[in-house]
Parts: structure tokens; sequence; C-alpha cells
């Protein structure tokens, strides 16, 4: 790729994560067609997970390159060659996949020691508290990305800010404070960060406080989706906050949309081929999500259920954890037959 020194190159650091690393890329794709160079800085796995669809994006001619960094897993007593958070074997290792994010620093130090041209902003994942030492070594300006809506955040601080949530008992319903609407919760229905027996509360104080000197938030939202909430969310934050989603938009080509995430074991022709012989609003879409720990009774259960409500579905379970339990499972059952 020619670099020239007087286009605007921006810096981008993805978290280790699904729903975290696709959007960001994503935003990458959409400043690169703005005639921005973008340096997108990831681990070997995660590059490899990109390289269909950044390798489409530079042969049509963005300013788009990958740099990749080893990802100490083995160091901080991770399975080697677990690179992302969706890979872990199980959560409890959470806290040493952050020790591995934290060993990143020294490395990427180096990294935008050498960058040319010079950077003009960092764009990272909030997970990433110590990117505020980086841009102020180097006098970069630095933009966070949260991939949740402004609902989800607003929520979310108006929770852990008046501690309501601390104050009722598992599953006693309460009232999100501060909100123009009346959204109710159990503890039970709480993100991790949330729930009282987290063990990663520093970590989450990190994020809070490493925002303070940032430029900007990017949220993958847009303000006709949730206008009060994007206001309310504004008048909170210190820096700009900019809804720029949703980011999916920018895979325009079939191809582009479908090599988004990981790939799927099943014929995406043959899987669009059966909905097109249902009704339309006919299909039941079941999907948890690449964090999703499900154990095989419960999948079991959650299939049985689908069943038994005698609508047509699409069951989208995910492969690696427990994967041979629920292959055995669907072979000697005969549920995909029935």
């Amino acid at each position: 790729m020619a670099l020239n020194s007087f286009q605007p190159h921006f810096v981008f650091i993805p978290f280790m994560c699904q729903g975290h690393l696709v959007p960001l890329i994503d935003i990458a794709r959409l400043l690169a067609e703005r005639n921005v160079i973008v340096t997108i800085i990831t681990t070997p796995q995660n590059a490899a997970r990109l390289s269909i669809s950044i390798d489409r994006a530079i042969e049509s001619g963005l300013p788009i390159r990958v740099l990749q960094l080893h990802f100490p897993a083995a160091e901080a007593g991770l399975p080697e060659g677990c690179e992302t958070l969706d890979n872990l074997p199980s959560m409890h290792l959470i806290s040493n996949f952050y020790s591995a994010l934290s060993m990143l620093q020294q490395p990427l130090e180096t990294i935008f020691e050498e960058l040319k041209p010079r950077p003009c902003c960092i764009i990272y994942d909030r997970n990433f508290t110590w990117i505020a030492e980086i841009a102020s070594k180097f006098q970069i300006p630095r933009i966070s990305f949260d991939g949740k809506s402004c609902f989800t955040l607003l929520c979310c601080h108006n929770i852990s800010t008046s501690k309501v949530h601390e104050c009722v008992s598992d599953g006693e319903p309460f009232v999100v404070p501060g909100l123009s609407d009346r959204i109710e919760f159990t503890t039970g229905q709480l993100p991790g960060n949330l729930n009282p027996g987290f063990n990663m509360k520093e970590t989450a104080k990190k994020i809070i406080a490493a925002e303070e000197g940032a430029y900007g938030l990017i949220v993958n939202s847009f303000e006709e989706l949730e206008a009060e909430y994007v206001e309310s969310y504004k008048k909170l934050q210190k820096q700009k906050v900019w809804c720029v989603g949703p980011a999916s938009l920018c895979n325009r080509d079939n191809f582009d949309k479908a090599q988004r995430g990981q790939e799927a074991l099943t014929d995406k022709n043959q899987c669009l081929k059966w909905l097109d012989s249902w009704p339309t609003s006919s299909v039941i879409y079941v999907c948890f999500g690449s964090l999703n720990r499900l154990t095989p009774p419960q999948l079991i259960e959650l299939g049985l259920a689908l069943e038994a409500s005698n609508r047509p579905f699409i069951w989208v379970i995910r492969g690696g954890y427990k994967k041979g339990e629920m292959e055995k499972w669907l072979a000697e059952d005969g549920f995909e037959e029935r």
C-alpha cells in the first residue's frame, strides 16, 4: 500500500471478541472509504479472522493495512493459541485474558515508535485501559469505541451510580432511575460487570477512569433509533459522543456480508433456499452469540422447546464450546431429521 504523508492516518486497536472486533473493523472501512489511511493492529488469530474481508477491501484500493502483535496467551496462563474472548474454555480465565492484554502495551509502544506516517488519531476499544498512556506518550488524540447502544450505556451508568440493584433480592424487579421510560430489571438480567459477584470490578473501574482525557466516544448506533437516550447519554459525558451505526451497512456486497464474523458450517445457499420455502415472518431465529456458555443439558432443553413450538426455526449453536457433546446428541437423537 502506497502511503501518503498528507493523508490523515488513523490507528485502530480492536478488542479480541467478535462483538467488538467486527463492528470496529467496519468503522475502519468506512473511514478508509473517505481517503483516510487505516492501520489495524491485532493478533495473528484475529488477523486471520479478518483476512478475507480486509484483503478484499485492500484489493478494491482502500488504504488499509494490518499489523500483528504476538498475544502472550501462555505467559498469562491461558491455553496456547487462545487469542479471543469467545475461545476461552472457561470465563473463570477472564482475568488471565486481561493480564495478557496488559502485556501488549510495551510491544504496541514499539510499533508506534516506528509507524509511518505519524498517526493523527487512535480509535480503540474501551477494554484497553492503558491506551491512554500510549496516546499521552506519543501525543496522539484518542477516541474510544463501544459496540453497545446509548440506551444500554445509560442504563449501566444509572444503575452503577445509584446502586439500586444492591437494594433488592435476586428475583425482585427494580426500576432504572433517571430514564424517560419506565425500565425494569432483576439482578439476574444485568450484565456481568453489574453483578455483585463480578470479580473484575477493578478492571471495570479502570475502563471508566481511562475515559478521562479521551477526545470522544464512538457508538455503534444511530440517533433515529434512540434519540432521547442518545441526548441523555451525551449530557453525561465530558467528551463528544458520535453515533456512527449501524456500521455493518458498509458491507454492500452480499459476499462481504457473508464474511462478517466466523464462518458458518451450514451452506448459506441451502439455508436461504430453506428460508424462501416458508411464508414471510414465520421462522424463529435463535442465537445467543459467541460468548454464551449454556451447558449441553440447557441447550438440549432449548432445542426440545423449539421443536415443541411447532414452528419452523433456525437455531445457531456456537461451535467449539462443548461441540462434541452437542454433535453426539444431535446425531443420536435424530433431532434434525425430525
